[in-house]
Parts: C-alpha cells; structure tokens; sequence
C-alpha cells in the first residue's frame, strides 16, 4: 500500500497576502491577542517591505562520530534564529519606517503568511533591533531603501491568528 498524499495545496503569491506587523507589546508570544496586533502603538509594514531574509529558525547539527564505524552520523543540536532583516522602501523626506523603529527598540515582528486570518497560523519574533541603515543605489536602479537588522531574542512558530476582540 502507497503512503498517503499530501492534501493538495492552495497555491497562492505572497504579495497582498503576507501581512508584516511590528507590535510593541505582546505579553504572550505564543497567544498574541487582538487587541495587542490592533493597539495604536503597532504597525502594519506590509506595503512598504521591499525584501525579507533571516527569518527562519534551524537547528544546529552536531557530528556524532564514533570508533565502531568510519560513518559519522548528525544530530539536531541547539536551534537558532536567522540574521533578521527587513528591506523598506525610503522617501526622500525621512518620513518612512525611520519613524516608526530605531535601532535598540525592542518589540515583536508579526508575520503571517497567509494573511491576517482568525485561525491561520502565524509566526511571532520577539526582537530588538540592532541596526537602521538607509542605502545609496549609486547606479539608481532601484528605489531607495532603508535596510533593518534584528537580533531575534524569542520566536513562536504555529501561532493561532486571533480573531476579532470580544
């Protein structure tokens, strides 16, 4: 008998679908509320994301060697997150995601790649950032951008979105 199949997947585009939130405040990583992504103090970064790397946690492997076998075989070591960065598109007057994050703010990168959907899974990365860098495209090829390093202190993966506040 055959393994069972994957269900079939709903494919879709990032674009006008991932939606990127820096939220200040969540007291619970793993249960954000609504009332937390919707407070006055929080962001929806989406349409100004121009790139996103680093945003991935992975375990270390560790080689596990030993006399009865020339065979060295891994193991899952300790688990890391990326170098965090999120590329923004500038304006030329400053007014831009400058005003929004600074370098040593700490809050929480919100990201949910199938949309802000009640019930959907999302990923919370507790963070502080450690750099704001505006960049000089000398060729002018592309439009100018604001480049923003994170260190990441604490992640949640499979967080349920929440619904509307009660």
């Amino acid at each position: 008998m055959a393994p069972t199949a994957l269900p079939a997947t709903d494919r879709y585009i990032s674009p006008e679908v991932t939606v990127y939130y820096w939220v200040p405040l969540i007291a619970d990583i793993n249960n954000p509320t609504r009332a937390e992504l919707d407070d006055d103090e929080a962001w929806d970064l989406s349409a100004e994301v121009a790139a996103a790397t680093g945003w991935e946690v992975a375990a270390d492997r560790v080689a596990v060697p030993d006399l009865g076998t020339r065979k060295t075989g891994r193991i899952s070591g300790r688990i890391n997150p990326g170098d965090a960065q999120i590329t923004f598109y500038a304006s030329q007057d400053t007014d831009d995601v400058r005003s929004v994050i600074k370098r040593g703010d700490r809050g929480n990168v919100y990201i949910a790649y199938g949309g802000d959907i009640a019930g959907q899974h999302a990923r919370v990365f507790a963070t502080e950032v450690s750099a704001v860098t505006p960049t000089v495209d000398v060729a002018g090829s592309e439009a100018a951008r604001v480049v923003i390093d994170f260190s990441i202190t604490d992640w949640a993966e499979d967080v349920v979105v929440p619904g509307p506040a009660s």
